[in-house]
């Protein structure tokens, strides 16, 4: 890749008189050998399956194999579609399409980890319902995909996507970064804005750490993904509105990679800290346990706490 940081990536663009999108396609073309026509026709059916995710968790809610989560997806959309959300109709909307994907991904359905499947609803949950609610064409969410993806390369390759390594804060907070940025893009807004919108999401989960009960990817994480879709709008909101992050954005991965160094072993997805070991935490683990023990793989009700 030509870029290795958000800055290189806007002055990239800029003296190209080009999107951020439009320059990863060229960059993937180069990368991989294979014909711009073949790298767009591959992103569009990742773009697909997560249509087809959101569609799957709205319309046919599964609990997840361990009985801990499942249907919060449907309340949700329900609620915005009936009642009259805090949130406003359009949050809630990319709250609920959000939580779907992540009930599939805990359901053993098929998703696409952007980055990563403990984070794989923030970006479906926020284009899908940003495509109906702008009536967009799927080339332009292929496109911002492609945008997405390019900010994910930044962040992996300076700081981290992996819980295990950095937290939460490299999941979460990097999927919160890259629909940010993506989504302003797909509004209008500049290469800069754009840049602007990582770093505001970014700091807004510093320190977030990975904590999944019983080592499940499933509570906290599916919740964090509906969140964290609602904290993406809101950033791509203040960049288009002209709000700058006054700490660079190279800046501020360079923040999340010396803070995710910082956090104790606990903290970092080996379930042994945060609300893994509260008294509820340790109660379904240990439920979980039991069934595990007792030989029965089959899903079973929910466990309850």
């Amino acid at each position: 890749m030509r870029f290795q940081t958000l800055r290189q990536l806007v002055e990239l663009c800029r003296s190209e008189s080009t999107t951020v999108a439009r320059l990863m396609i060229e960059e993937q073309v180069k990368e991989t050998g294979e014909t711009r026509e073949q790298v767009i026709r591959q992103m569009a059916e990742y773009y697909q399956t997560m249509k087809e995710a959101v569609r799957r968790g709205i319309e046919q809610p599964t609990a997840s194999r361990s009985g801990l989560t499942g249907g919060d997806a449907g309340r949700v959309a329900s609620f915005a579609a009936s009642g009259d959300p805090s949130s406003g109709r359009e949050a809630s909307t990319a709250m609920a399409y959000a939580l779907a994907v992540s009930e599939v991904n805990a359901s053993m359905g098929r998703v696409v980890a952007t980055p990563t499947a403990g984070s794989c609803g923030i970006i479906p949950g926020v284009f899908v319902s940003s495509q109906e609610r702008f009536g967009w064409p799927d080339e332009k969410l292929v496109e911002g995909l492609f945008c997405a993806g390019a900010i994910g390369y930044v962040i992996a390759n300076n700081s981290s996507i992996s819980g295990a390594e950095g937290g939460c804060q490299a999941e979460v907070g990097s999927a919160i970064g890259m629909a940010a940025g993506a989504l302003v893009e797909m509004r209008g807004g500049s290469p800069e804005q754009a840049m602007h919108a990582v770093g505001l999401a970014l700091k807004n989960t510093l320190g977030l750490i990975c904590d999944p009960v019983a080592g499940l990817v499933e509570i906290p994480c599916i919740v964090r993904n509906g969140l964290g879709a609602v904290n993406a709008l809101a950033a791509a909101d203040m960049a288009l509105a002209g709000v700058r992050s006054v700490i660079p954005s190279d800046e501020v991965i360079g923040v999340m990679l010396s803070v995710g160094r910082a956090m104790p072993r606990e903290h970092r997805e080996t379930a042994l800290g945060g609300l893994a070991q509260t008294p509820t935490g340790r109660k379904l683990t240990e439920q979980l346990r039991a069934r595990k023990r007792s030989g029965s793989d089959e899903q079973k009700e929910p466990v309850q706490p």
